[in-house]
């Protein structure tokens, strides 16, 4: 499924930019985990390899990822830990996680633990809770983000009055997405939630801020990050 044919139209994820780290030590071995905003299995999977090679002389590099505002895509690997011991409690950790009362809807997240064996035996129980607390940990102290689809909706103005009406649009509560510029005109771009009622309520408010002399035109969707989680 295309992710704008989505039947959802919200989702959270990890905060764009810089891989988060998080490390455990239990019974001396040390679990090291990286999560990573992915929107592919391509994006997921760079992850893995990326961090075979920088802990090279690690034991195990565990990894499990949701993919897709339906969470439709889901994978996970043990990587030669006995079988179910880490690759599928690290991908429940992920779809487990509450990122709002009653609300369970991480997606686009790519996790790694990798683990460094201390010399003492976890057993089938320890490494199942070792490998589950470490993405649960992680994902506790990550950023998160809430990301939506949004209708966006155009409006053509002077270049003089561009910026002023950019500013008022902002706040008024009302989500910018990119500006494009032409010979005589600016033309900003306004994300609002994907149903008649917001895109009258922007239309209407578009039409105050500029005495009735700019009209929004709906285009297509967007998937846009709003808020933090």
């Amino acid at each position: 499924m295309h992710a704008q044919d989505s039947r959802t139209t919200t989702y959270t994820t990890l905060q764009a930019g810089r891989d988060f780290r998080y490390e455990l030590e239990i019974k001396r071995s040390r679990f090291i985990t990286v999560l990573r905003r992915a929107g592919t299995e391509d994006e997921a999977r760079d992850l893995v390899a990326g961090l075979r090679r920088e802990f090279h002389d690690a034991r195990h590099h565990c990894s499990a990822f949701v993919i897709g505002p339906d969470r439709t895509i889901q994978r996970s690997s043990d990587d030669g830990e006995p079988a179910g011991t880490a690759g599928i409690p690290m991908l429940e950790a992920l779809l487990k996680r509450e990122t709002a009362p009653g609300a369970t809807d991480l997606s686009d997240i790519s996790a790694v633990v990798v683990r460094y064996f201390g010399g003492v035996l976890l057993g089938a129980g320890g490494l199942v809770r070792a490998y589950s607390e470490s993405v649960s940990a992680s994902l506790e102290l990550a950023p998160l983000i809430r990301r939506s689809r949004l209708r966006i909706c155009c409006t053509a103005v002077p270049h003089a009055g561009a910026g002023r009406l950019e500013n008022d649009l902002r706040a008024a509560g009302l989500v910018m997405a990119e500006t494009t510029y032409q010979d005589r005109l600016t033309v900003l771009r306004v994300a609002v939630p994907d149903h008649p009622e917001a895109i009258a309520a922007a239309t209407e408010r578009i039409q105050q801020l500029t005495s009735g002399s700019a009209a929004l035109t709906p285009e297509g969707t967007e998937w846009i990050d709003e808020r933090p989680a």
